[in-house]
């Protein structure tokens, strides 16, 4: 696969590019990302579906300007697909025409295979590995039904945020506009049904961005952003049925203002539907379900178990000792292993220590002297995929007070686990840390046993050097270990 990767992706209502580096076998991250609006299904509803003049002309130079932008950035591969209104056009031929005298080769893809490439993403760059798929586009709606980390049936709908415009909302026709979309879910096969719904695309962002505002979410992030269907539904049923001028105290911003009451329409009636509870936000879509059918040709279409692209991606660009790196999520896995038979964390904690131990340098690559503060920076605005909200700030809080006091009381709380969790995690994090600077940092074994004091860490190695005895000494115990003791071993 090429190294650099551009994707556009041609929708009924804007044009889009997104530009990815692979880092490694499969690592990678997103370089460079723009859209135009150029609306290029304008006026085909009232022509049958045939592309107007104009709207294609803007497509053309955007493309123009796409294929600038790509060059710029040294992509050797460029990928472009068009879907609902390019695919159903009469006349897309004259388009394609068009796209091939600029140097451009547009593949047409159906709506099934559009509702893959959105499975495609969610599947591989959301956390979880069941659910349902709603991509609300201009012109149709993709769905697809996701099952054991496989996407076992996909469908495309005739409904889009600029066809009701077109044909319902434009003519004040808000009624006509329901009972068309009710007509369309009834012919959905019965077996579209998920309580967990994966909401890509345009619309399922912006209702995403205001129900953060409204409920004054504390982190400035989109991608996995959850929340309860029943607690906004009335919400949605508000922006469909509101005049054009009250949506902006609605909190719906101008860019959105002309298509986003048939994208909430669509969107609260599938949900209704699917009988959905939770809604998770996907920032990706399309463009990285095409790269990412590119990347996973050879992988089944989903990365392997316990892969995580963005802390591979991370470990390319920001560290640089991969054996001290891999040594470190070592040590703390056997730390973890060893604090089971006392149950001081949950199971559910091991992925957060690992890559916590794994990255705890990463803010060395910024300033060693600050590496805890950049560290914890990194991380939450760079661990994109794969991981939830309060994943992503406790794995970033644990490296933050590695090796230092943890705080009683913490900002964002109420998003993570109890302080004296984190106070053993973090602990194990700086511990590992400083046992892999040991001269001879392989063969430590630990054991934790109850004596008169408390509860007692055992370290076991047959050489544990001078500085690492004294850089132990200066860490601050979690309440839950009294001590720590050092035993020679033969090993």
């Amino acid at each position: 696969m090429a190294q650099i990767t551009a994707i556009i992706d041609i929708g009924s209502n804007s044009a889009r590019m997104a530009i990815f580096e692979k880092t490694s076998h499969l690592g990678f991250h997103l370089l460079y990302e723009t859209k135009s609006k150029v609306r290029i299904s304008e006026s085909t509803y009232e022509h049958q579906g045939y592309l107007q003049l104009k709207p294609m002309e803007r497509a053309i130079s955007a493309l123009k300007d796409f294929l600038w932008i790509a060059k710029l950035h040294k992509a050797r591969k460029i990928l472009c697909v068009a879907t609902s209104a390019v695919r159903d056009a009469p006349n897309k031929e004259d388009f394609l025409n068009l796209a091939r005298k600029i140097g451009l080769k547009i593949k047409v893809i159906s709506g099934e295979q559009e509702a893959y490439f959105g499975a495609l993403s969610a599947l591989n760059l959301l956390p979880y590995r069941e659910g349902l798929t709603i991509d609300i586009g201009g012109g149709s709606t993709e769905c697809a039904l996701i099952e054991n980390c496989k996407v076992i049936d996909k469908i495309s709908l005739n409904l889009g945020t600029i066809r009701l415009k077109e044909l319902f909302f434009d003519k004040g026709n808000s009624k006509g506009a329901i009972q068309f979309v009710q007509q369309i879910l009834g012919q959905i096969p019965h077996h579209f049904r998920h309580k967990r719904i994966f909401g890509i695309g345009g619309t399922a962002r912006a209702l995403s961005k205001t129900i953060q505002k409204q409920i004054n979410y504390p982190l400035d992030t989109l991608h996995a952003f959850e929340y309860d269907f029943c607690s906004h539904a009335e919400f949605f049923r508000k922006i469909y049925t509101a005049k054009s001028s009250e949506l902006p105290e609605l909190g719906i911003k101008e860019d959105r203002i002309d298509s986003i009451q048939g994208g909430a329409l669509i969107f609260h009636l599938t949900l209704l539907h699917f009988e959905a509870k939770n809604v998770i936000t996907s920032g990706a879509g399309v463009r990285e379900g095409v790269f990412l059918n590119d990347l996973l040709r050879y992988e089944n279409g989903h990365f392997p178990p316990n892969f995580n692209p963005s802390v591979r991606n991370l470990k390319d660009r920001f560290i640089r000792d991969f054996k001290q790196s891999n040594l470190q999520k070592s040590l703390a896995l056997k730390l973890f292993e060893a604090q089971k038979d006392y149950q001081l964390v949950s199971d559910s904690y091991q992925q957060h220590l690992s890559i916590s131990a794994e990255l705890c340098n990463i803010g060395t690559a910024l300033n060693f002297y600050e590496k805890s503060h950049h560290g914890n920076y990194i991380l939450f605005n760079a661990l994109n995929y794969g991981l939830s909200h309060k994943d992503r700030l406790l794995i970033a809080t644990l490296v933050r007070f590695a090796s230092k006091k943890v705080p009683d009381s913490l900002t964002y709380a109420n998003l993570l686990p109890e302080v004296k969790v984190i106070k053993i995690l973090s602990f194990f994090v700086g511990l590992s840390e400083i046992l892999s600077q040991n001269q001879t940092p392989k063969n430590f074994e630990f054991a934790f046993y109850l004596n008169y004091k408390g509860l007692v860490l055992q370290i076991a190695h047959s050489n544990l050097s001078y500085l690492v005895r004294e850089q132990i000494a200066k860490l601050t115990l979690p309440n839950q270990i009294t001590e720590i003791t050092f035993l020679t071993s033969n090993s």
